[in-house]
């Protein structure tokens, strides 16, 4: 059984007119960051770009910040879909094991290539937003319990391999977008470590249980 992981709640209804301003200025943004980077988006350029009144951007996202906020929380949205609905092995319909790494390896991933969209989205006048992190340690567990119904300490377990999967983030965050992009050529070390990791957790939580493949 696959049950919903964090609930992002049922989004306010609005006017027709105020969801397709939404749609436009996310997808304006988004041709600017690919463009030019997020370093070129501003509320004014954004407007300007979008053909919308500043007011409109102001009243929608409130300040540079909430921009890059609901890109990232489109993205979450998405991603959390692909957890719960989406095809395996990261979808259900694969073993608790495997969908364990193909997570990690997935939320990696997502965490990396969205690098410069979340350091942009961090405004010092506001807690750091805590996003899809959330969904991470709840799932963590339902997999770790469907492995292992009987593994010890099972919730403290979730949030140890939680803050090693998430926490890595928090060294991007802190580096330039150069020096946080991998080479194009290059393996991603966070998640071969992550699979190795979750290998070694589930190898002595339970010799029975065969390391898995690559996802």
């Amino acid at each position: 059984m696959n049950l919903p992981v964090v609930p992002f709640g049922n989004p306010r209804s609005e006017r027709a007119d105020a969801v397709r301003n939404r749609e436009r200025l996310l997808r304006t943004a988004r041709e600017m960051i690919a463009e030019h980077g997020t370093q070129k988006v501003t509320m004014d350029a954004l407007a300007e770009r979008a053909g919308l009144g500043k007011g409109t951007v102001f009243r929608r996202f409130g300040t540079r910040a909430g921009i890059f906020q609901a890109l990232l929380d489109e993205d979450e949205r998405a991603f959390q879909e692909q957890v719960l609905s989406g095809p395996p092995p990261l979808g259900p319909g694969a073993g608790p094991a495997e969908r364990l790494i193909a997570y990690g390896r997935a939320r990696i991933d997502f965490l990396l290539d969205h690098h410069a969209i979340a350091r942009a989205s961090l405004d010092r006048a506001q807690p750091i937003p805590v996003g899809g992190a959330a969904m991470t340690r709840p799932h963590i567990r339902m997999l770790l319990g469907q492995v292992r119904p009987s593994l010890p300490y099972p919730d403290s377990l979730a949030v140890q391999l939680a803050a090693a999967l998430e926490g890595p983030l928090l060294l991007y965050l802190s580096m330039d977008e150069a020096a946080a992009a991998p080479a194009p050529d290059a393996g991603n070390p966070l998640a071969e470590s992550w699979q190795n990791l979750i290998g070694r957790v589930l190898r002595e939580a339970d010799p029975a249980v065969r390391r898995p493949g690559p996802v």
